[in-house]
């Protein structure tokens, strides 16, 4: 399965979600990483600097029409099935289209590993410091 999971705060808190408008039309699809610009939203790619979350729910939408769910917490770690070992504080970079993102070999350092897996395990990633909307200022 392609794509991220919420797997918990650090904080041990709920997540939280928001409505948020699509950037420009296109699909973005569940378990997709959002980026976000001017206030709206898109699909977080590779050199992005302004993470946000997991997109909740697959949706086409409408530039600054149509509303999407996403969590947006600075401490949200999330899931993502990638088959390779990772090593607690290792960097990496988004990677995917809508529907097919993981991780990759890191150059932008957008997320880091919040906790060591096998290659048989599934990564835990969280944004990076500086990499997420809400935490520019670190």
């Amino acid at each position: 399965m392609a794509g991220f999971t919420f797997a918990f705060r650090e904080s041990g808190g709920a997540p939280s979600i928001v409505d948020l408008l699509f950037k420009d039309t296109e699909t973005l699809t569940k378990g997709d990483m959002a980026n976000l610009e001017t206030g709206e939203v898109d699909l977080l790619a590779a050199a992005d600097a302004r993470g946000l979350g997991v997109i909740l729910e697959t949706k086409a939408g409408t530039d600054s029409t149509t509303r999407i769910k996403v969590i947006i917490d600075v401490d949200a770690v999330y899931s993502v099935v990638d088959n390779n070992a990772r090593l607690l504080g290792a960097t990496l970079d988004i990677s995917g289209a809508t529907g097919a993102q993981t991780v990759a070999a890191s150059s932008g350092k957008e997320l880091v590993v919040a906790r060591e897996s096998s290659a048989t395990e599934p990564t835990l990633v969280k944004f990076n410091t500086g990499k997420h909307a809400f935490n520019k200022a670190q």
